[in-house]
């Protein structure tokens, strides 16, 4: 798995391919019980943000960041029913208008899977 500089270098050289092939080509596949393959999306998220200087550890010194509020990673659900991801999460993993994904309800949870990803549900 690629970090820091080295996967910044890859995901410009790979440009314009899919996110699976992207993830795939950093290096961030991990091979499930039964042989399958399976795509680490969000361990591939963290270090390309980690590469670009965006910290998601719990240190909570002042490190150089903006000021304003702090990211919760809490969401609540609106009076309406629904559930409102904020822009400051969609800009940090760099989503755009029009990005698709499939929603996998769980027990109590709800996971967003890319749309056309390989990645499946234990």
């Amino acid at each position: 798995m690629l970090t820091g500089s080295d996967l910044l270098a890859r995901v410009k050289e790979l440009g314009d391919v899919s996110k699976s092939d992207l993830v795939r080509g950093c290096g961030y596949v991990s091979t499930k019980k039964d042989g399958a393959e399976r795509l680490n999306f969000t361990a591939f998220y963290e270090a390309l943000l980690e590469a670009k200087g965006v910290s998601l550890g719990e240190g909570g010194g002042k490190g150089g960041s903006k000021g304003g509020r702090k990211l919760s990673y809490v969401a609540t659900v609106q009076g309406n029913g629904n559930l409102l991801v904020g822009k400051a999460y969609t800009a940090m993993l760099d989503l755009q208008p029009g990005d698709e994904f499939e929603i996998k309800l769980g027990r109590k949870q709800i996971r967003l899977i890319p749309a056309g990803s390989t990645e499946d549900d234990e």
